[in-house]
């Protein structure tokens, strides 16, 4: 005869029906296709493209990734969004949550222990024949514990706890992905700043340039040597490159506000006064491959928080549907109740007092019409689903990394092309204005050329802001740095805080 001991370790262990959990495959490139020809020329700025595949060493702890770019500012901005922004607040409030639904989930492998107590009196009425207590009050003293236990013979439970810690895990993922996207989102402000700051200061120069030109038409057309026409189309141009400078007080402020939000401070408060992104200011935009170990698309599966989450997700549909295939077996609860239950408070607690009952209880749904079975198709629909979710997740992380790779390798042939660009006008300009002194020309060259050189000198101020962007979404892209093993494991998602 088996001993008690082992039959109840065989109903605790019970047999988990439903299918067990497999990572859902997905396309899998061999390599990105944005690279540089063998016998291109080697340019300081170039994108690295000797990718390989990740190394053991990759999953150490690195320095955070907006380090790189060498700016203290940005540096204690980051800082304070894992902490202080909202959503991500919101996020890391979702996964404690997530964290106490698996506790719930795990508490029903063990025996529920409920207590009573109570005292009543109760009267029949006389006017009842063949009674004995007709027209009695009778009190009771009554006081009882129940305990009941229902054995995970089908997997039930262990299917909701498996589900549960997917889920919960996905939170973790979900969170790790607000922290990330907010810390982006900041990065890709706060150079954006930099850049208006820089087209301010630009501005800025060009008035002082147009000052004077404005001052040597007056004082060329007081000698009679220019027309008025000219102190017309001087001081125009001042005039205009004064409101351009003024709309730009605008942008300038609804990124700060957006920075304050960001790091979770009303914007009415927050002040923010940063460098311009000049060529001795700025950071290297091809620093962001520097950032993270080059490895091959594979390794973007390991890297990326959202693919995490939505592989997560599709473990959780999977458990779902063994918790639905577990509805159709019978349950069995074993169930014990005791206590003291007496008329009189002088011997309610003494041993005679005492009652008990001790029994199991099987249970099974007989008929049901299909519900059971609608249940079932429902949670493998959701499991469909959550793979066709965690597939598009893939195929659009390998998009983002895609896209952001080629525009850091075309902005980078634009970079240089617009500054040639600018060195040209910088020197049409010059030659301009001394045929202009010299009274070649009119002063609308002068103009037209003036309008050339400060377009191209935003332009080439826009483009820098763009490849800033770009670097930030391509370490947003790859991950930020972050890795799988920083999941928390099945432990660490059961444990309250």
């Amino acid at each position: 005869m088996p001993s008690v001991a082992a039959v109840l370790a065989l109903m605790l262990s019970g047999c988990a029906v439903g299918p067990d959990y497999s990572k859902p495959d997905v396309a899998m490139p061999v390599a990105y296709k944005t690279a540089e020809p063998a016998d291109a020329p080697v340019h300081a700025d170039t994108l690295p493209q000797n990718w390989k595949a990740a190394q053991p060493g990759d999953a150490t702890q690195r320095a955070p990734w907006w380090e790189i770019y060498g700016d203290p500012q940005l540096n204690a901005l980051e800082e304070r969004v894992a902490s202080a922004n909202q959503t991500v607040v919101a996020a890391s409030a979702r996964f404690r949550g997530a964290r106490a639904a698996v506790a719930q989930a795990r508490s029903a492998y063990f025996p529920t222990v409920t207590a009573n107590a109570a005292f009543n009196q109760s009267r029949a009425s006389s006017n009842i024949l063949y009674k004995s207590s007709a027209g009695v009050t009778v009190p009771d003293y009554l006081v009882d514990a129940q305990i009941s236990w229902e054995p995970d013979l089908w997997g039930r439970i262990s299917r909701a706890v498996e589900g549960g810690r997917a889920g919960a895990q996905a939170s973790a993922a979900d969170l790790q992905s607000a922290i990330l996207s907010m810390q982006a989102e900041l990065a890709s402000n706060y150079f954006e700043l930099r850049g208006t700051v820089e087209e301010e200061r630009l501005l800025k120069e060009t008035l002082q340039a147009y000052d004077k030109a404005l001052a040597l038409t007056r004082d060329r057309f007081a000698g009679g040597i220019a027309a008025e026409s000219d102190v017309a189309q001087a001081e125009e141009q001042l005039r205009s490159t004064q409101a351009q400078l003024i709309d730009l007080e605008t942008a300038r402020a609804s990124l700060v506000n957006a920075i304050a939000i960001l790091v979770g401070e009303p914007p009415s408060s927050f002040t923010l006064d940063v460098e311009p992104l000049d060529e001795g200011h700025a950071p290297r935009p091809s620093a962001a491959l520097a950032a993270l170990p080059l490895s091959v698309p594979s390794a973007l599966l390991e890297r990326r928080p959202d693919i995490a989450a939505a592989e997560r997700r599709v473990a959780e549909a999977n458990a779902r549907v063994g918790v639905a295939t577990a509805a159709f077996f019978p349950n069995l609860l074993l169930a014990a109740t005791g206590g003291l239950e007496a008329t009189n408070f002088s011997s309610w607690l003494m041993a005679p007092s005492r009652f008990w009952s001790l029994g199991p209880q099987l249970a099974f749904t007989a008929l049901d019409f299909g519900g059971r079975a609608a249940a079932r198709d429902a949670a493998r629909a959701t499991y469909d689903e959550s793979v066709a979710d965690y597939r598009q997740t893939v195929l659009t992380a390998f998009g983002q990394v895609e896209d952001n790779l080629n525009a850091l390798e075309v902005l980078r042939r634009e970079s240089e092309a617009q500054r040639d660009a600018v060195d040209a006008a910088k020197r049409a300009l010059s030659k301009v204005g001394n045929r202009y002194e010299n009274g070649a020309i009119t002063y609308l060259n002068v103009v037209v050329t003036q309008a050339i050189v400060l377009s191209d000198q935003r332009t080439e101020v826009r483009i820098e802001r763009r490849r800033m962007a770009a670097s930030v979404a391509l370490i947003k892209a790859l991950g930020g740095g972050w890795t799988t093993a920083a999941l928390p494991d099945a432990e660490e998602v059961s444990r309250q805080e």
